[in-house]
Formats: structure tokens, C-alpha cells, sequence
């Protein structure tokens, strides 16, 4: 929806509130018109239900407003004597507009005075429930999001299993786009392949400020750019999804707006300078060993390699290991009967490498690639069009037309294009078992969902603790170092301090 759009729709819900509700704040001792005035109008009706005026933020917070507002209609209810569970019934299912009825039947008694508590456990646990949903999601959405690492891309910085708390706040938290969505639920219900949400009415991209951009090194979780049935299978057809329904996906940014990025024999460099990974930063690559003939001992090299599928065999003295550091290529070298041990590059042809129509590229040879700066101005030819095509189209919503030389962008021949937000580059340390922006390109500024800052729990394939990982940070340099014994002496802390505050509150009861 364009702001215009919302700005229509607002007012429209406006109207509506007015409609059914004045008669109810003139019973309520308020004036007519208040119930007309936006923001001022929910000020009001606040404290007609006796309610904190904070409230009415939580209105405009989008998926909060979803539990909010079932909420207030109730509560409208219940302030002008409909109690019963019909009438709470009744307010909910017709979304509110059985307050229609109230307001013009005349029969609404206003109770100012009345008792805010649930008269039930059912009705208290209820409300209990629905106060620990709406702060849960305002921590989820603006906050800090648990994340779980699904993939081995970050393999040996990340590892399949470890559980993250991803900060919202370091590059700023984003407000949804989907307005009609279940909390805390990202794309399906869990068990099920239902949608979790309504593709329409959408929000605008918005972030609020954060403290720091994306920086070179940094690991980032970020909404896929090209999350769609068509990616990955061509005859399944094209499923698009709103940005902040997009899988979450996870890498190092080893490119920023502004930079030339180029890779070669698997080494990134970015104008013109190989660029140095962080000291936690574990790269792996594809070894090629040539050996003296002699078996490998699988069980020794899984031990020694700390992997769990050391290699393929290609010939009777010829191995190809997937996913080493050099440190691992180094064990091997001192093993005996290891004859060779070479960094195996991929100097082939691939036509899955971005922008597809770079015939020599490949996973570990590609470029010069600029990557977008928002305000930056490129040129436009057949030749440079295949990079910004996608940004073009798909993050920058514009209708573009080729026809032989000729660009349309919007209707107009152009031969340059100037871009309106900031792009980044995306790489997973395991570079030859990862799907990056090598294989689909920049990822948008409005992609960005936010940095991981602490793992507060591993678990490897069998479902077993790796204590040494419980509670370590993500960023920073050295290895890393776990917390869980300051986790669990505060923790113990709390329980004594609320063992003896509960015994001492008994004692004086007594």
C-alpha cells in the first residue's frame, strides 16, 4: 500500500470508530467529538476504561495491535456493563462492530468504578497469557529474535545447532510489513505449510536508527533476497513473499555500499585489496590430497579434522576433502602416507554464478562487482544490466523494458540508473558449501535483520550440550569464551534472593 493509500485508511477506520462510539463517550461524561480526533480519541477512550494511556501506542505497533485490539473491545464492553460471555463473544467475532449496537441500542450503563481484575482464574490466566504474547513480540520484533543456525555456510564460527539471540537494535529494528501476520511466527504455522500471514494490507519499509551499519567481518542475519519457489526449481513457478517473510539466512558481510568487490582463487578482495577476515573467522575450502596408496583411517581423520564427512575418493590415491581450514589441511600434511595436500580451486565454468552471464566466473574466480550506494549513479548498457536488472525490478519496484539497446526505465529511455537504497555483499566462511551472494547477488538494506550477539545454547547432530559454546558472544577477536558459569551464579543468585524474600513476606503474614 502506497502512504496514500494508508493515509485513506487510516481516516476511513477514524470514521468508523466515530460512528460506533460517540454515544458511548457522551454516556461516559466526554464530549462527542473526542471520539473523532485521531490518537486523542484513544487518549480518551483510555481512560473511559480505565486503562494506562500507553496503550494506545500499542495500537500502532503492527502485529501487536492485532492482540490490542480485541483487547480494547472488550474492555469498551465490559466498561458500559456487557460482561457476559456472549457479549465478549460477540465483540470479538464481529471485530468490534457489535459495539455498533451498544452505542445506538441505549441500554449501555457506564461503569466507571468498575473492578479491573478478572472475576475467574480462567479470565486472569487469560489476560496473563495475552500481556506475556504482547511484550514477547515487542522484544521479538524490535529487540532481540532467537535464531537457530540450520546450515554449516559459517561452519566452525556458526555451527549447526548453536542458538542465537540476534540483536535488532545494533543496525536499527525494523517495523513489519505484514500487518496481518501471528506473532512470533515467521512464514508457516509450525506443523503445518499454512501461511502465518496476510500478503496485504503491506507496510513501508521503516528502521528506526541503530548504532552501527553492517561492517565488513560482521556476521548478519538477513531476510533472503531471492526467497522463491522459482529460485531453486524454474517449472515450480515464481511464489513471491513480503521482505520480512522471506527465510532468514545468516553469512559474513564481506562487501559494503560503494565497494569493487573481486574474488580470486577463493580470496576476496575489495578494491583491489585482499580483505582480512576476523581472527574467529575459520575459512574452509576443497583440498585435493594424493596419497602413497595406502587407506585412509576414516575414524582417525574425523577425530583429527573435528568433521564429520572428511572426503570423497576419486581415485585409489586421490581424495577430494570438502570443508578444511588450513589448519586442517596442515594436519594432513604431517600425516604419514599423505603425499600432496593442495587448495582445490574451482577453475571451471558455472552458469548458476551471479549475474549468469559471466561465462569464466565462478565460485572461486568472479568479478569486478560494484556494489550499490544509495544516491550512486551507474551506467546502463547490455553490458552492466545484467548486475542491476533485479535491483531494478525487484527491490526497487520499477518497470523496466529492453528492447536490443534500448533500456526503459518507468517508460523513459535511460542509459543510467541511480540507486535509492544501499546494497551488501554476503559470503558463508565454508566457501565451497555455501549459497551466497555468489549465486544470487546483493542483498538490500531492507533485507537486513540484525547481528548475532550471543549463542545461549548448542546442541551437536545427536541432540547433545556443547557446554563450551552455552552463553560465548559471536563478535570479537580471540576465541571465544563462555559465560554460562557467571549465567548460572546469577542465576542461583536470584533463586536465593527469592527464596528468602518469599520466606521473609511468609513470616511476617504469619
Amino acid at each position: 500500500m502506497t502512504l496514500l493509500e494508508w493515509f485513506i485508511f487510516i481516516l476511513a477506520v477514524q470514521v468508523v470508530h466515530f460512528l460506533g462510539t460517540w454515544k458511548l463517550y457522551q454516556k461516559a461524561g466526554r464530549k462527542p467529538w473526542e471520539a473523532a480526533v485521531p490518537i486523542y480519541n484513544g487518549v480518551v477512550l483510555m481512560r473511559i476504561i480505565n486503562r494506562p494511556r500507553w496503550w494506545v501506542l500499542l495500537l500502532f505497533v503492527p502485529i501487536v495491535n492485532l492482540i490490542m485490539f480485541p483487547v480494547v473491545w472488550v474492555e469498551t464492553l465490559r466498561s458500559f456493563g456487557k460482561t457476559s460471555t456472549k457479549d465478549t463473544l460477540l465483540g470479538i467475532i464481529t471485530l468490534g462492530l457489535y459495539i455498533y449496537y451498544i452505542n445506538y441500542s441505549g441500554d449501555a450503563d457506564y461503569r466507571a468504578e468498575r473492578d479491573l481484575k478478572a472475576s475467574t482464574k480462567a479470565g486472569d490466566t487469560v489476560s496473563s497469557l495475552l500481556f506475556a504474547v504482547v511484550v514477547a513480540t515487542i522484544v521479538h520484533t524490535y529487540v532481540m529474535q532467537p535464531y537457530t543456525i540450520p546450515t554449516s555456510s559459517l561452519e566452525k564460527t556458526l555451527l549447526v545447532g548453536d542458538f542465537l539471540f540476534v540483536s535488532k537494535f545494533h543496525y536499527g529494528a525494523r517495523t513489519p510489513m505484514t500487518t496481518v501476520a501471528l506473532p512470533m511466527i515467521h512464514d508457516s504455522i509450525p506443523l503445518t505449510e499454512s501461511k502465518s500471514y496476510l500478503k496485504k494490507p503491506l507496510l513501508p519499509y521503516f528502521r528506526f536508527p541503530g548504532f552501527e551499519e553492517p561492517e565488513k567481518n560482521d556476521i548478519v542475519v538477513f531476510n533472503w533476497p531471492v526467497d522463491t519457489i522459482g529460485f531453486r526449481n524454474y517449472k515450480a513457478g515464481v511464489v513471491k513473499k513480503p521482505i520480512d517473510k522471506k527465510s532468514n539466512y545468516v553469512k559474513r558481510c564481506v562487501g559494503r555500499p560503494g565497494d569493487t568487490l573481486s574474488i580470486k582463487n577463493g580470496l576476496v578482495y575489495i578494491d583491489g585489496k585482499e580483505l582480512i577476515l576476523s581472527d574467529r573467522a575459520k575459512p574452509q575450502y576443497s583440498y585435493r590430497v594424493t596419497t602413497d596408496g595406502s587407506n585412509l583411517n576414516d575414524a582417525y581423520l574425523r577425530k583429527e579434522l573435528d568433521v564429520t564427512d572428511p572426503y570423497q575418493k576419486v581415485s585409489d590415491n586421490m581424495y577430494i576433502f570438502k570443508s578444511l581450514t588450513e589448519k586442517n589441511a596442515e594436519t594432513l600434511r604431517n600425516n604419514p602416507g599423505i603425499v600432496n595436500v593442495e587448495k582445490y580451486e574451482d577453475k571451471g565454468t558455472d552458469a548458476t554464478i551471479f549475474p549468469y552471464t559471466k561465462p569464466n566466473w565462478n565460485v572461486d574466480n568472479m568479478g569486478p562487482i560494484y556494489i550499490p550506494q544509495e544516491g550512486k549513479t551507474v551506467t546502463l548498457n547490455s553490458e552492466t544490466l545484467p548486475f542491476y536488472k533485479m535491483i531494478i525490478t525487484d527491490y526497487e519496484d520499477n518497470e523496466l523494458k529492453v528492447n536490443g539497446d534500448e533500456i526503459r526505465v518507468n517508460g523513459k529511455v535511460v542509459d543510467s540508473y541511480t540507486f535509492k537504497q544501499n546494497y551488501y555483499w554476503m559470503m558463508g566462511d565454508n566457501r565451497h558449501n555455501s549459497e551466497d551472494s555468489r549465486f544470487w547477488g546483493y542483498v538490500p538494506e531492507d533485507h537486513i535483520v540484525g547481528k548475532p550477539v550471543l549463542i545461549w545454547m548448542s546442541l551437536d547432530a545427536n541432540g547433545k550440550p556443547r557446554w563450551n559454546r552455552f552463553f560465548t558472544t559471536v563478535s570479537g577477536d580471540g576465541e571465544p569464551v563462555s559465560y554460562l558459569k557467571y549465567v548460572l551464579i546469577a542465576l542461583a543468585a536470584w533463586f536465593a534472593f527469592d527464596f528468602f524474600r518469599k520466606k521473609r513476606k511468609k513470616a511476617k503474614t504469619d
